[in-house]
């Protein structure tokens, strides 16, 4: 499949909204690729199938979890679905020789213990495209050009915040990854 052809299946799945954000953050990603020394290309194909699945029916994301494995946890948090399924649609898609890009999909908005120069990328590019406003964000676009993973641990901390004031859940997993992103920012073993 091409990157054209991926694009317009993802226009089809997708509000002109969320179609928009996807487009900023297939434009991020791809620049912290480049800045970063990631694959732009892959780092494209992840972004653009990133939310493939985030405006599915409830009934379409259960049937479509049935039908795979998913990482523990997930399901507690149903709206954490969409990860693990567009990284099943493009393994689907693109073949099972591209774990590293299949990962960044599938943890996009959890983050994990031990990510990936893609992961964080992907994760972090989701947080800043330039649809997206909120407090700090300014601040993490800052860090995002200097220092991924302190950029992605601020990222982190900003959205666990964000959660904590709406009294959301916040998935332990991302949890996990926050404080290990810190440790690595912390050692200096970040850059």
């Amino acid at each position: 499949m091409t990157e054209q052809e991926l694009q317009e299946r993802v226009a089809a799945a997708l509000s002109s909204e969320r179609f928009r954000h996807v487009e900023g953050v297939v434009a991020t990603a791809a620049e912290l690729a480049a800045r970063h020394g990631a694959s732009v290309q892959w780092a494209r194909l992840g972004a653009w199938i990133h939310d493939i699945a985030r405006e599915w029916t409830p009934e379409q994301v259960q049937q479509a979890a049935e039908q795979m494995e998913i990482p523990s946890g997930f399901a507690v948090i149903p709206v954490l679905l969409h990860g693990p399924i567009a990284a099943s649609l493009f393994r689907r898609w693109f073949g099972p020789d591209h774990v590293d890009v299949e990962n960044a999909i599938r943890y996009h908005t959890t983050g994990r213990v031990g990510m990936s120069k893609m992961e964080m990328i992907l994760c972090l590019a989701d947080a800043i495209e330039p649809n997206r406003d909120y407090p700090g964000v300014d601040e993490i676009r800052k860090w995002a050009h200097q220092d991924l993973v302190r950029a992605l641990a601020e990222s982190l901390d900003s959205t666990m915040r964000y959660l904590l004031d709406r009294h959301q859940p916040i998935f332990p997993l991302t949890v996990m990854a926050r404080n290990d992103l810190w440790e690595r920012v912390q050692s200096g073993s970040s850059r």
